[in-house]
């Protein structure tokens, strides 16, 4: 469920028309909805009732420090994968105890900002990450909170480039060679190795991968503990999918399924439980919003041309993946939708959101809007074409405000300087 809907004839964010956004925006811009990002919150919190859980949203889906702020402001951690991400995560008003660090190469630099933070936990995937963190911590005084993020060696079934839990896969500790990486933790100075972490993929569409990943934790968590580890902490990570193509059969299982599934699997181990779910929180919360800049005809083709473009909004370029596209003046009961190539200006083939995608008739001016862009969206956006960075916007009932704003092409040169040699 999400609240971009028509009202008198116009697509609305909660109950603000976009083309009031448009007019003083500019476009194409993100737009997020406080109401669905709330009630998205809700629904996967509640799902977990009855568990020692926390929720840790995590920032790589979407970076935004006002949706961010948002999450916690209901409870929410967080989950960051880098030392940028951390900053942003305190920034948004994040308790650092409910901030989980994961990620396959935690720079130095990194480790000794989550250690001076007091992060709550560190997912550790190598046996070389484990020795760099026991000499910084013990050099710093500390003692890291760790789990091994252990791979499962499990196919979850979704896109190759968004799997993360398969033993060819770069994350994680192969899960028959865990036992012994904890006995080395446990050896370690400054390192308490009280957790497990496991995280599959992202986007997927069945409880099935879920629950064999959960099972071969929840076996190894038994066999740690009768090996004398006190496993207190259970991280099973995020990846639940959402509905992009509505016009597919394949629809992901609910937040209720899920909870039911991890209740069933693992609901009865004795751990505080963490969850980092992303796409499934914020993924309908946000939509973009673009201008038509022309349509061009050719002999095999109808080409809406808009404002937007792979660099804005990367998913369908990198993913092959398909978003409902909504004309925001809402299309008559009589139109007629006839297929179009919806594309970009970048100079790049690649760069095309939709081919044969059903639209009704368009003109130079008029608006769409990408549905379920709230994920991977701006947070994945480039320069691109010395193209500037879209803006994003968030409403909130009738009101709306700029929460990041177009940066100016001078704000993009400003890095840039002459070396000495030229005058």
């Amino acid at each position: 469920m999400h609240h971009f809907i028509y009202g008198n004839g116009v697509l609305h964010a909660e109950d603000v028309a976009l083309p009031r956004i448009a007019d003083e925006v500019g476009t194409p811009f993100y737009c997020y909805s406080t109401a669905t990002l709330t009630r998205h919150y809700r629904v996967f919190a509640s799902a977990l009732a009855g568990l020692d859980a926390t929720v840790c949203f995590a920032i790589k889906a979407n970076s935004n420090i006002a949706v961010i702020r948002t999450l916690v402001e209901l409870g929410a951690g967080c989950d960051v994968v880098s030392g940028g991400e951390l900053q942003i995560a305190l920034k948004a008003g994040a308790s650092p105890e409910k901030i989980v660090f994961s990620g396959v190469g935690k720079t130095e630099a990194e480790i000794r900002l989550a250690l001076a933070c007091g992060v709550g936990q560190i997912n550790v995937e190598s046996e070389a990450e484990l020795e760099t963190l026991s000499r910084i911590a013990t050099g710093m005084g500390k003692t890291a909170r760790i789990a091994l993020r252990v791979n499962p060696d499990v196919e979850a079934g979704t896109h190759d480039k968004i799997s993360t839990g398969r033993k060819e896969d770069k994350f994680g500790v192969d899960w028959t060679l865990a036992p012994a990486l904890y006995r080395k933790a446990r050896a370690l100075p400054g390192i308490d190795p009280s957790g497990v972490a496991v995280h599959i993929g992202s986007q997927i569409t069945s409880l099935a991968p879920f629950e064999a990943a959960f099972t071969r934790v929840r076996d190894l968590v038994v066999m740690l503990r009768a090996d004398g580890f006190d496993i207190r902490h259970l991280d099973l990570g995020g990846g639940l999918g959402v509905p992009y193509d509505h016009s597919s059969n394949v629809v992901p299982p609910s937040p209720e399924e899920y909870g039911a599934m991890v209740k069933r699997t693992v609901g009865d181990i004795g751990c505080k439980f963490t969850f980092e779910p992303g796409r499934v929180i914020v993924g309908n919360a946000g939509i973009m919003v673009s201008r038509v800049i022309s349509i061009k005809e050719t002999p095999s083709r109808r080409f809406v041309i808009v404002d937007a473009a792979m660099n804005d909004l990367v998913r369908p370029a990198m993913y092959g993946a398909r978003h409902e596209i909504l004309a925001v003046q809402e299309a008559p009961t009589s139109a007629v939708f006839e297929p179009a190539d919806v594309v970009g200006p970048v100079c790049e083939t690649t760069d095309c959101f939709a081919k044969a995608y059903p639209l009704p008739s368009l003109k130079e001016g008029d608006l769409v809007a990408f549905l379920t862009t709230g994920a991977y969206g701006a947070v994945m956006a480039s320069g691109y074409n010395a193209r500037p960075l879209v803006p994003e916007a968030m409403v909130s009932g009738s009101k709306f405000a700029v929460v990041r704003r177009r940066p100016s092409f001078a704000e993009m040169m400003a890095l840039e300087q002459m070396p000495p040699w030229i005058a």
